[in-house]
């Protein structure tokens, strides 16, 4: 799933990489890998179709 951070949207498109418990691993494009705690965080999926 690609997914960008609502706060950081200079990171650009993240891939989420592995999800544990309400811990998910996502690899940003500007800023490599984040372990981000989804109830802290919303996370907003972006569109496939979204160069």
């Amino acid at each position: 799933m690609r997914v960008r951070h609502p706060d950081c949207p200079e990171w650009g498109i993240g891939q989420v990489q592995s999800v544990v418990g309400d811990r998910v691993t996502v690899n940003f494009e500007n800023c490599g890998k984040v372990m981000i705690r989804a109830g802290l965080v919303a996370l907003v999926p972006v569109d496939p179709d979204t160069p």
